[in-house]
């Protein structure tokens, strides 16, 4: 089961596919400390621009930028208060009163060593759960593969939080989305309103771009960070070999890791989740307690590695069924659809060399981060916090025309990527999540294939969808995940009510 995850190994190592995994690291680093920017953000506006290359370079690419993001958010929440990523608002408890202390530069080391161990243990979980996982998955037939695409629709929306209505509303409009062109079986147009352009289908990229990339930067466009700079003497000197020996988290670490891989594992929790689940955990185990939220360096520890933890793992369900943990897996599904690989069961029979090898890019992007952004993030990217924000948007924004431009050569994919920027703007402030959209459209298209080629199996009879034992357990799957939040709230408010 695991040969093909060594004979993947000498792929990686190829110049070109190691490079764009440093490359990927350096500039993951430089989004995540950049607030308002986000690892999604970046390999969404990424994407069009990997389509000459080679697929592990491209994912070499996304995997070092997920990498890094996750660890450059530390930057800002340590020096200036103020979350780089979602991710990093529990590294600010005790990060910036690290700085406060003239200690930012020894909280920042905590925090990329804390990111690293995250990471390295992630990709190990990513190595040994997916190659069984996806052998499961291969004995599924039509009627499992559409009732897999209808649990992870429901997991997606039910299981994201918030409200379920607006998760379904997000999802639908994804799966409409999913089947604008030609009826794959039929060849009837669809919805195309009889724009030629649109015979094909709307193209996953520019549909990630639109909704990820545009309103983050239409919000640094209306509100500038206005920051006094950051302080050099808050940084410090220290190498960071000479700190490690005083980072004594290792129970911190595997605690925070094993939080974070199972929070990764769950669609829509996300690192945010597992930082402060790790944070409160090690918060509760600890004998000064009273010290954290003071500058204590185990918080910092216990929050940066949770919020690694979960990136490769949330590629466990991504890349095995097509259920993506977090948005950012979600967009690397779709990168994975840009260069023709079908996530899924089929995707490690068919590319087990990419698959296998994008598992070793997210290893050696993790170990990387020890390499790359202890002093040299310390002293270089925490200077970019000063780039004017305005200039920072209108650079992402032209680089977002030119990629999506550069797909077909027309001007409409442009205007239909600005178009997706204003449906994904208002969605956001209205708060209807994103993940679900993107979500419809990868599997949209999928279960509709799946359902009909069911049928036709079943000469249209539906309870061909209900035959076998899989199709049960996932049918039963499905519906706990619809019903299982309602009938838990009414539990906790029957509690109360009773109490």
């Amino acid at each position: 089961m695991y040969a093909d995850l060594l004979h993947a190994l000498p792929d990686v190592f190829a110049f070109t596919n190691f490079a764009a995994v440093i490359i990927g690291v350096i500039a993951g680093i430089v989004v995540g400390a950049m607030p308002g920017l986000s690892a999604t953000m970046a390999i969404s506006v990424l994407v069009p621009f990997t389509f000459g290359l080679e697929p592990l370079v491209a994912l070499g690419l996304m995997a070092g930028i997920y990498n890094g993001a996750m660890y450059g958010g530390a930057i800002p929440a340590v020096l200036l208060r103020i979350p780089g990523t979602p991710a990093a608002v529990a590294t600010t408890f005790d990060g910036y009163p690290m700085a406060q202390k003239g200690e930012g530069g020894f909280a920042l080391q905590v925090a990329v060593v804390s990111s690293a161990f995250g990471g390295i243990a992630s990709a190990f979980a990513l190595m040994l759960l997916a190659p069984p996982l996806s052998r499961v998955t291969l004995l599924f037939g039509p009627s499992e593969v559409f009732w897999v695409a209808v649990f992870g629709l429901a997991s997606i929306i039910f299981l994201l939080g918030g409200n379920p209505v607006k998760g379904l509303i997000s999802a639908c409009f994804g799966v409409f989305v999913s089947v604008i062109g030609s009826d794959p079986i039929y060849g009837n147009d669809r919805f195309t309103f009889g724009q030629l352009e649109m015979l094909d289908g709307i193209n996953i990229v520019i549909l990630l771009v639109g909704l990820y990339a545009l309103p983050p930067v239409i919000d640094l466009l209306e509100t500038p960070l206005k920051t006094d700079g950051v302080n050099s003497s808050k940084l410090g000197t220290e190498p960071i070999w000479k700190a490690l020996p005083r980072m004594k988290y290792l129970k911190t670490w595997l605690r925070g890791s094993f939080i974070g891989i199972w929070i990764g594992i769950l669609p829509g929790a996300g690192g945010s989740m597992a930082a402060f689940m790790s944070y409160n955990e090690a918060r509760r185990t600890s004998k000064t307690p009273e010290t954290w939220g003071e500058g204590e360096p185990e918080g910092v520890a216990a929050a940066e590695v949770a919020n690694n933890a979960d990136t490769a793992s949330a590629l466990i369900p991504a890349l095995t069924l097509g259920i993506p943990g977090t948005a950012v897996a979600a967009v690397m599904l779709g990168g994975l659809l840009v260069h023709g690989l079908q996530p899924g069961p089929m995707l490690f029979r068919d590319n087990p060399d990419i698959v296998f090898g994008f598992m070793w890019q997210f290893l050696f992007g993790a170990i990387l981060l020890v390499l790359l952004g202890g002093s040299l993030a310390t002293n270089s990217f925490a200077r970019l916090l000063n780039l004017p924000r305005p200039l920072l948007g209108s650079v992402i924004i032209v680089l977002m025309l030119i990629g999506v431009y550069s797909i077909h050569g027309r001007m409409f994919d442009v205007y239909l990527m600005l178009g997706f920027g204003a449906i994904g703007w208002v969605m956001d402030r209205l708060k209807f999540p994103l993940p679900p959209v993107v979500l419809g459209l990868i599997l949209g298209g999928f279960a509709e294939e799946n359902l009909r080629l069911a049928l036709r199996i079943g000469r249209g009879d539906p309870m061909v969808l209900f035959q076998n034992t899989t199709s049960l357990i996932l049918v039963a799957l499905t519906v706990a995940v619809i019903v299982g939040p309602t009938l838990k709230k009414r539990f906790v408010d029957s509690r109360k009510s009773t109490a």
